[in-house]
């Protein structure tokens, strides 16, 4: 007990001595329905914005149909007054010509950054000869966006290998993009050798941690069928042993597990935090209180 008591109180330390220089940014997804789901949108994107978030992003996938205008909506719906900087998602899977459409109506309607992503293939009979980088090279001819792209710590699931995933990194980050935003991980030596080897291959931008906080196991686990993301083997005795239904302490242990990475990789000079909140605000919100404490 005295020695996690010592662990917390020197994690507390580390992190009040660098708080002031953390930068944060939050995803939301878009309702599908606005009258029937818009509060857990809305509700967690007014109670994060007092964090002053450097930008939120809006998803967008292409499992569903007109997902693009579900996106385009939630954000004419954000309220003007939070002066918040969004990033809506915009995937190539869409076709090009609604591409050109809504990045150019995202641009009149003052909004400046982007999250360029391939998009999700939906079926595994399905094989995309289009790149994320293609459409880096597109939104730039547009207009002189902002542009976050994804990046895989454990690799990409379609990737041959760690060094073509990486390859094709870099020349997402050479046609243009602005900054990486990492897919979450929960082992922070994961993020920091893929920091390395970014900076081995000649990336320079910032590579973005993507901070998942867990809800539930069962939550996690349809995530993890989904990617190549692996969780260290006490995670999972730990999660085994909660009850999925109690909801209280599942929480508690997510806040905890996120917390311990933000700390490991502020020791290691991360300073730029993105958080996958689900539209679920309260661990997020516990998790920043802490960061931006004054």
């Amino acid at each position: 007990m005295k020695k996690f008591y010592n662990s917390c109180a020197t994690m507390h330390q580390n992190i009040f001595d660098i708080r002031s220089k953390l930068n944060i940014s939050f995803e939301f997804f878009p309702p599908k329905v606005f009258h029937q789901q818009e509060n857990n949108f809305f509700t967690a994107i007014k109670k994060l914005s007092v964090f002053c978030p450097n930008f939120i992003s809006v998803t967008c996938s292409p499992q569903v149909e007109h997902t693009i205008d579900y996106t385009y909506q939630a954000i004419r719906h954000i309220p003007k007054e939070l002066n918040l900087n969004i990033a809506p998602h915009i995937t190539y899977i869409n076709n090009i010509d609604t591409i050109k459409e809504i990045a150019q109506k995202y641009w009149n309607h003052g909004i400046r950054r982007i999250v360029a992503l391939r998009g999700d293939i939906i079926s595994k009979e399905y094989h995309s000869e289009v790149y994320a980088s293609e459409l880096v090279t597109l939104l730039k001819e547009i207009a002189d966006f902002d542009i976050s792209v994804a990046a895989y710590p454990e690799m990409h699931p379609e990737a041959k290998d760690m060094t073509s995933d990486l390859i094709y990194l870099k020349k997402k980050i050479d046609c243009g993009a602005n900054r990486a935003i990492t897919q979450f991980f929960f082992d922070a030596d994961t993020y920091l050798r893929f920091r390395d080897r970014c900076v081995d291959i000649g990336i320079s931008v910032d590579i973005v941690p993507g901070i998942l906080p867990i809800i539930n196991f069962s939550q996690l686990k349809r995530f993890l069928r989904l990617t190549n993301v692996s969780i260290p083997s006490w995670m999972c005795d730990v999660l085994n042993n909660v009850d999925n239904n109690d909801i209280y302490v599942n929480k508690m242990i997510g806040l905890m597990i996120a917390m311990n990475i933000i700390q490991k990789l502020c020791s290691a000079g991360v300073r730029n935090f993105h958080f996958y909140t689900l539209n679920n605000f309260d661990i997020t919100y516990a998790l920043c209180s802490i960061l931006t404490a004054k």
